[in-house]
């Protein structure tokens, strides 16, 4: 394993050595495909159903209703346009909200170009969507809302209990993106009251490329992609029985140790915080610090590039983000922060800090103490960039 510390736990976590075992012994014993009628079909096709059942009673559903895919990003598509396109006889009408992920923010928008019509609703300074804002946009056409449970930004979690109660209440179809939350707070997915909850396996310490869609029974979807007759009819394709035990084996670890590891990081994470902010001026933490996840640190320093920061905190063996993994190549600012009215420059400005169950208090003590030398030596560079720009805008030229 790569050496430093790991604090980038929202873009990935690091395998379970139970997972990987239990992904190991599948490939060793039970290789055969899962749709075979054959002993070695069976076999695979046992394992296969062991873990829908142990998935299924991590979130408080039935095994029938969880259809294992690829991703968070798969099961994001297979919700929203499924039912979407299920229900266009009904309805054009899809409301979600500005800070989604986007795998989200895409299908909408390619939805748009086929004819929907989307409402992206605002959030306020911590944020989070309004609910009496997002009961007015639902209309008679509206077929579909799509809410995620917590940001993967800045660790915001929605009000979805209420929010799939005023959708339900207007016979409105409600997905929620869980890749977030699931392993860090408690899910129900009968008590959340979601006809649909997307999943990812390597955001709770299970193997990548796997995950899973809790499709509430009843719920009309339709596959959106063709070929045979897996998983319901909703996703086609050979049955990735070794990573979805693994995922299904992580989850349930995850699960019964809820309640200490969550306990434990929001500790270590208000540590890291008050650290920071109380050796540094000029940070800003983002997002609500209430309704938030219990590993997830957003912070904007003042005059100090993210990007820079990020390099010299993985020069020193420290690996954080400056926001999303799957933008992280962009230049531009995050659209979560700037969605919650952070000023551009502020928001390149920022860090995200996402914690796992590995991290202990001497990392985060360790990182405390490098993090101001880097800051005041960046804001250092930033303003002498400000005085030669100023000095060539009044002809001065450079020295």
């Amino acid at each position: 394993m790569t050496e430093g510390i790991y604090l980038d736990n929202s873009a990935t976590t690091p395998i379970r050595e139970e997972a990987l075992e239990a992904m190991a012994a599948v490939y060793r014993d039970c290789f055969g495909n899962s749709s075979s009628v054959h002993s070695f079909g069976q076999a695979a096709r046992k394992a296969l159903e062991d873990a829908r059942e142990e998935f299924a009673a991590c979130i408080g559903a039935q095994a029938e209703e969880i259809v294992f895919t690829s991703g968070g990003t798969e099961s994001d598509n297979l919700a929203i346009r499924g039912a979407a396109l299920a229900a266009r006889d009904r309805g054009d009408h899809i409301v979600t909200c500005a800070t989604e992920h986007h795998a989200v923010l895409h299908c909408c928008r390619a939805l748009e170009r086929e004819g929907f019509r989307v409402t992206y609703l605002p959030v306020d300074q911590e944020g989070l969507v309004d609910l009496e804002g997002f009961r007015e946009a639902l209309g008679e056409r509206t077929i579909l809302a799509s809410i995620m449970l917590a940001n993967n930004e800045t660790g915001v979690l929605q009000p979805v209990r209420e929010m799939s109660r005023i959708a339900r209440e207007r016979g409105v179809l409600f997905h929620c993106d869980a890749v977030q939350a699931a392993g860090k707070v408690d899910l129900d997915a009968r008590d959340l009251g979601v006809d649909m909850l997307a999943f990812s396996g390597h955001k709770f310490c299970g193997p990548k490329g796997v995950g899973a869609l809790y499709v509430r029974k009843g719920t009309e979807i339709v596959p959106i992609m063709q070929g045979g007759h897996h998983e319901y009819g909703l996703r086609p394709g050979t049955v990735n029985v070794p990573a979805i035990v693994a995922m299904a084996r992580a989850l349930r670890l995850a699960t019964l140790e809820l309640e200490e590891t969550s306990a434990r990081l929001r500790e270590l994470r208000e540590r890291l915080a008050a650290g920071i902010t109380g050796r540094i001026g000029g940070v800003r933490r983002n997002g609500s610090a209430k309704h938030t996840l219990p590993n997830v640190l957003n912070l904007s320093f003042e005059g100090a590039e993210g990007e820079a920061l990020l390099l010299a905190l993985d020069m020193a063996g420290v690996a954080v983000s400056t926001g999303s993994a799957c933008t992280s190549g962009e230049v531009e600012p995050s659209h979560v922060l700037l969605a919650m009215g952070i000023p551009p420059r502020v928001a390149q400005c920022s860090l995200r800090f996402s914690l796992g169950r590995h991290n202990r208090v001497e990392e985060i003590d360790h990182v405390v103490d490098i993090l101001p030398t880097m800051v005041e030596r960046i804001r250092e560079v930033a303003e002498v960039r400000v005085r030669a720009g100023a000095r060539l805008e009044r002809g001065e030229g450079a020295t």
